[in-house]
């Protein structure tokens, strides 16, 4: 049976009738078409499905939708503000980090999760900050070096 779930998405709040025990990324794809976080592994291992839940990088693929009502979700379609880029898509485009752009939006979001935490972060602290999250092309080396431009420019360094 539906249940009517109120969630703030990417700055807006929606209303949606649906099963609470569906899991987020579901909900994010075929309720909102939000279609940027991805279906990888299923069993949070691979970081594909990322989402940025109060700030924090959640795996959408295990987190039920009920767990996140009246929190504040943010897929990486909610990163882009006026027509411009975030400093971490711009900075992944600039450092070729995309590859196949499977893992890239869980990547971005991510990154955004460990500087939201740590805004000036060594390569060490990226490495192990980003170790949730897979990248199968070996992008690996060209996403730390995006990471650590954009919180540069996040801080107003760049």
């Amino acid at each position: 049976m539906p249940d009517s779930l109120s969630l703030r998405v990417n700055g807006r709040t929606v209303q949606l009738d649906v099963d609470g025990d569906r899991r987020l990324l579901w909900v994010l794809r075929t309720e909102l078409g939000l279609t940027g976080a991805k279906y990888g592994c299923g069993e949070a291992h691979c970081g594909a499905c990322t989402v940025l839940v109060d700030g924090v990088p959640v795996r959408s693929c295990r987190l039920r939708a009920n767990e996140v009502r009246g929190r504040e979700i943010v897929t990486i379609e909610g990163l882009e503000k006026d027509g411009r880029l975030h400093p971490l898509q711009k900075a992944f485009m600039a450092h070729d980090a995309l590859q196949c752009g499977f893992c890239t939006p869980g990547m971005i979001l991510g990154a955004l999760g460990l500087l939201n935490a740590n805004p000036r972060p060594t390569e060490e602290q990226v490495v192990l900050g980003m170790e949730r999250n897979l990248c199968r092309c070996g992008a690996h080396p060209r996403i730390i070096r995006a990471v650590l431009d954009a919180a540069a420019e996040l801080r107003g360094e760049a």
